[in-house]
């Protein structure tokens, strides 16, 4: 039986925006009388399913061609992998349709938008679900413009076929109310890796492939995700349609990193990437560099002069990884055939050159935030921590004041990077290694192995909010910690 939630939420209805509404406080007319709804306009047209919804997601089995000889069975949106592109513009409401055809629950996150807490999508934050063959309808106002995404945010732990290691993903791009860019060409690219199976890395010189996970006698050996084939917009390297292009043009490229666990590394030879955003947020100074670096959950928008004429790779620097399929055709314009054999030029990724060298303002909580690896246990399985602590759904949040600057001062003491997210927000890079910056606004950030860094938040709205690392490896095993800003 098809279950609905029929949700309206703005600070007008009576209603507190700020997620602490229960999903069961939605099933029945007599609830929403009680939070306030019933009375409200919006939500006697919300409950009329003849009118059209303005962005529908249906979750359900995908089955795409990666590659010749390698068919991939998967969960994705609206039928594809990526989800077709979701175009939205700033200020201006919708009403969202989503429906899951799957037999599991699932909670539809999306990435980057200051949305509230029941409609964030996570399950840490008490957020509407989409319950098995059911339906969710909601109505929100994206106030964020630039690139964004929507994505599964259920835990995975040992099931490797659901969350983001499934095709649940998707670039929304939110359109501002001024477009003073000057561009000929915009694509929009999505990174993101197949086939993934747990790693026995207990001989790093020779990691062994475990396929089915229970089945081994892990011992004190660690436990990694491996993926055998990689993807630009769900097509592995020369499986795809090329990116064609003309000579003289200035093309705008969107770049997301979908990747469940992976940081990369992106070139283009021949050609430089002006970033003029990241996270979707224009950055203070938009500079030229060879390479790009997206943690996992990433996005950079970048424009490229296309002044080489051929045909080129544009993947990763990462020669293993981008034989391995990650990567997409450059053509111009009376060009075909293969791509030009050039090594790609990489340069250390560094956020402070996008930033302004200016003092970090004073705030009002500063914040320690240790970042630890405890080592695997009889299970093979090591823990995350953050300040000794690993997230349990029983630990109490941690309490943080609405309208303070808050400073984070994050201190990773492990050998791994990590794509640093906050829910419903985002948030002020300040400092890394004792560099100051400023005006650089990112929902994600990826710190580096054993570094120091800083980033200012000041919470706007009420209610839980969830901070993780966006490696799924990683969130399943405790890296998280959760807010409750009042």
């Amino acid at each position: 039986m098809e279950v609905s939630y029929i949700v309206e939420l703005s600070p007008s209805n009576g209603l507190q925006n700020d997620g602490r509404v229960t999903r069961r406080g939605f099933l029945t007319g007599a609830a929403a009388a009680a939070a306030g709804l019933a009375a409200s306009p919006a939500w006697a047209a919300l409950q009329k399913h003849d009118t059209p919804a303005d962005v529908t997601l249906r979750i359900g089995p995908v089955t795409t061609d990666v590659a010749p000889g390698k068919t991939i069975h998967t969960t994705g949106y609206n039928g594809s992998v990526p989800a077709p592109l979701i175009r939205l513009r700033e200020g201006v409401p919708v009403t969202v349709d989503l429906f899951n055809d799957t037999d599991i629950p699932e909670y539809v996150h999306w990435h980057g938008f200051p949305l509230s807490a029941a409609m964030d999508g996570t399950q840490e934050e008490n957020s509407l679900s989409v319950p098995p063959h059911g339906h969710l309808r909601y109505r929100m106002t994206p106030q964020a413009a630039g690139s964004r995404w929507v994505h599964s945010h259920v835990m995975t732990m040992d099931d490797l076929t659901v969350g983001l290691y499934s095709g649940q993903f998707g670039f929304v791009y939110v359109e501002p109310k001024k477009n003073s860019g000057r561009y000929d060409q915009e694509i929009f690219l999505s990174t993101h890796e197949w086939e993934p199976f747990f790693l026995d890395m207990d001989d790093d010189d020779n990691p062994s492939a475990v396929e089915e996970f229970g089945e081994t006698d892990w011992g004190s050996s660690m436990v990694e995700v491996g993926y055998r084939i990689g993807s630009i917009n769900g097509k592995a390297l020369g499986h795809g349609e090329p990116v064609r292009v003309k000579e003289g043009q200035r093309v705008l490229f969107h770049i997301l990193n979908a990747s469940a666990t992976e940081n990369i590394q992106l070139a283009l030879p021949g050609h430089e990437f002006l970033v003029i955003a990241l996270d979707g947020n224009p950055v203070p100074r938009p500079c030229k560099v060879p390479s790009l670096d997206l943690g996992a959950a990433e996005r950079v928008d970048a424009i490229v002069e296309m002044n080489c004429p051929g045909v080129w790779v544009l993947g990763s620097t990462d020669d293993d990884v981008r034989g391995a399929g990650l990567g997409v055709l450059i053509e111009y314009a009376g060009h075909s055939g293969i791509a030009m054999n050039a090594r790609a030029t990489a340069a250390p990724w560094d956020y402070t050159q996008f930033g302004l060298p200016r003092p970090q303002p004073p705030v009002d909580v500063t914040l320690p935030m240790v970042i630890a690896r405890v080592p695997p246990g009889e299970n093979g399985m090591e823990r995350w921590t953050i300040n000794g602590n690993s997230y349990r759904s029983s630990n109490p949040p941690v309490v943080l004041r609405k309208g303070v600057r808050h400073r984070f001062a994050f201190h990773n003491t492990s050998s791994d990077a990590h794509p640093l997210h906050l829910h419903r927000s985002s948030f002020e890079l300040t400092r890394i290694d004792g560099r100051v910056t400023g005006g650089l606004l990112k929902d994600v950030v990826l710190i580096g192995a054993h570094q120091r860094m800083e980033v200012d938040w000041t919470p706007e709205g009420e209610g839980p909010v969830l901070f993780h690392c966006h490696n799924q490896f990683h969130i399943d095993r405790g890296f998280q910690m959760l807010f409750d800003v009042r």
